[in-house]
């Protein structure tokens, strides 16, 4: 009976990549550290429906959200009569889009009063760790031999002919 081989299995890195996975990690952890207190610092507030316009005459604030239910209600009611109404479709979701649109809208975010050196702190934490991320989930470039591989050799004493690992 022959033994046979099995294949050895090789340790990928992150994302299947020979990248690192050391690297991802502490890339991932900078990055949610920055990422949390870059949203530590934001406040937001709503108006609620503040999308609106004041009636002079009587000093009214009138807000506008009832208009944009009127294509979600009549693309509803063409839904319940057909429900594979083409139309139905498109006004149901024209109707939720403006829903959506007002209710984003009406929000007031504010970034609080912090240091210089917080920010770039948090900035610094967020883009870092996102760029060891990504260097750690791809691949290496091999680079030909070329002029900073031949500058590097010569500085050791290697002959140019050589390979610029010597």
């Amino acid at each position: 009976m022959e033994s046979e081989k099995q294949p050895e299995k090789k340790l990928a890195g992150a994302g299947g990549t020979p990248g690192g996975i050391g690297i991802f990690l502490l890339g991932f952890a900078m990055a949610c550290a920055g990422g949390w207190l870059l949203t530590n610092q934001v406040v937001v507030t709503s108006g609620f429906f503040a999308s609106g316009f004041m009636v002079p005459v009587i000093n009214y604030h009138m807000n506008s959200f009832g208009l944009s239910l009127v294509p979600f209600i009549i693309g509803i009611a063409f839904l319940f009569f057909n429900g594979k109404s083409v139309t139905g479709w498109l006004l149901t979701i024209a109707g939720l889009v403006i829903i959506m649109a007002g209710i984003l809208f009406s929000l007031h975010i504010y970034f609080q009063p912090t240091t210089l050196f917080n920010t770039l702190l948090m900035l610094v934490l967020l883009f870092g760790g996102l760029g060891l991320v990504f260097r750690s989930l791809r691949y290496p470039i091999v680079s030909k031999p070329g002029f900073w591989s031949s500058l590097q050799s010569q500085s050791r004493g290697c002959p140019q002919s050589t390979s610029p690992l010597c």
